[in-house]
């Protein structure tokens, strides 16, 4: 059976790890990472879960004081979509082989040549409409658009470069120079593109493409995000695919990664609002509700390992793996047990993380622990901090620490018959060291005919 699924499942995993758009939708989404984590940090101190918290900081800093963190937050997640549009029109472009920064400067201006600058509907005093560009089209809403544009943009710009529609220079100019003017020619061909793209779309009822986008693409999808089962199988895949040796969430990410960051970002704009939490499996959900200690929620696994195991081998892997464990790094269990290709840990190592989904959910659900607010915390967060954290609630940490409790118990079992395998081999390797051992301590002058 594991020959069989091998067979299907690794061919099916290189595809996907090696697909350039799928690849640059990947890179493009972790380059903005960085940029995200830091604008939570600034979202976190003006919203410590702590109560009281408000009030002090505002006897020290005055009123208002929030609100002045609020220009950082606003300058990353209120244009999420032109983070990501220049992130992946960056790594498509590297895909490609052309150069990144024109790749990720063409993706922009063709996503902003697409989007809405006009508003009739709003009117200063002087009777003048709005115009310009506003944070409800540049942020969660548009990062479909985004990643479409990217992708379609790079794609014209690489093509018409490849076909050498470009403007060469003579030798000695300053690369700069040269770089600069042989994007001049696909440039303009990806801008003339989506200029009668913006004018097709206005002779629909749709009007702009960020609606359509959005009614026909990213609102579906983001349904499918709220079907109870979306976690459980994002988990069971990635975790199937990291029994094999192959990075799970590196396969599986390319595909739900997308619907998972359009679903923390709209709680987030819910949260900043003061409105309603609407997602339960958001990006936070993801990395801090499901697995413990990375990949198969194998911090148990190292816990139990630690205390209960009889096997040399597994303790001191064990004391080895519980530093990195805490802070969700696991490779050392995957390869050093290993889990890979191992019958005995596969069952607890797919169905444990499934588990935990299926009880936060449920917790989330009933409201018996908040909602994640879309902050983004590092996915090397420790649980009980990471749940508190994400959530606001000190009650979602203690929860935590029930689920990794309750997995200590559900890998118990099995740990129990890889110890004693381990142990079995170990005595049978001893008791080879002691017949080497007795057999070094006897010369040829000690051993006569009779002994023969």
């Amino acid at each position: 059976m594991f020959d069989t699924l091998e067979r299907v499942l690794a061919p099916i995993a290189e595809k996907l790890s090696k697909n350039k758009v799928l690849s640059a939708i990947r890179d493009g989404f972790i380059i903005s990472t960085p940029f995200i984590i830091v604008a939570s940090i600034f979202l976190l101190i003006a919203n410590f879960p702590i109560q009281g918290y408000p009030e002090f900081m505002a006897s020290i800093f005055g009123a208002g004081w929030d609100r002045q963190l609020s220009s950082v937050v606003s300058a990353t997640f209120d244009v999420i979509s032109i983070l990501t549009v220049v992130g992946i029109g960056y790594a498509f472009a590297r895909e490609l082989k052309v150069d990144r920064i024109s790749g990720g400067v063409v993706a922009l201006v063709s996503f902003l040549i697409l989007t809405q600058t006009s508003y009739p509907e709003y009117v200063n005093e002087a009777g003048k409409a709005f115009r310009g560009f506003s944070f409800g089209v540049l942020g969660s809403q548009g990062i479909f658009l985004a990643m479409i544009v990217a992708l379609v943009s790079v794609k014209i710009f690489a093509w018409v470069h490849h076909k050498g529609w470009i403007i060469k220079l003579p030798e000695g100019v300053p690369p700069a120079v040269m770089e600069s003017f042989a994007a001049l020619i696909p440039s303009a061909f990806v801008f003339v593109i989506f200029f009668l793209t913006r004018i097709g779309f206005s002779a629909t009822s749709f009007q702009y493409a960020h609606v359509f986008i959005y009614k026909v693409l990213q609102a579906p999808l983001m349904g499918f995000g709220e079907f109870k089962a979306f976690d459980v199988i994002y988990q069971f895949l990635s975790n199937l695919f990291w029994f094999f040796g192959i990075n799970g969430p590196a396969v599986t990410n390319t595909v739900f990664r997308p619907i998972h960051e359009a679903m923390t970002l709209a709680n987030l704009s819910a949260f900043e609002a003061g409105q309603p939490l609407q997602y339960i499996f958001t990006g936070p959900f993801r990395d801090f509700f499901s697995n413990f200690g990375g990949g198969g929620s194998t911090l148990s696994l190292v816990i139990v390992m630690m205390f209960f195991a009889k096997s040399q081998r597994l303790k001191q892997l064990g004391r080895l793996s519980i530093v990195p464990g805490i802070f969700g790094i696991n490779e050392m269990i995957i390869f050093g047990l290993p889990v890979v290709l191992n019958p005995i840990i596969i069952i607890p190592f797919l169905f444990v993380p499934v588990i935990n989904s299926i009880l936060s959910t449920i917790m989330m659900t009933t409201g018996l622990i908040p909602l994640t607010t879309g902050i983004a915390l590092p996915w090397t967060t420790p649980f009980f901090f990471s749940g508190w954290l994400s959530t606001g609630s000190i009650f979602a940490g203690i929860f935590q620490i029930g689920l990794v409790v309750l997995d200590c118990f559900l890998y118990y079992p099995f740990f129990k018959i890889l110890d004693k395998q381990y142990l079995h081999e170990e005595s049978l390797k001893g008791s080879e060291n002691d017949t080497i051992d007795e057999l070094d301590g006897i010369s040829l002058d000690d051993i006569s005919f009779d002994d023969l």
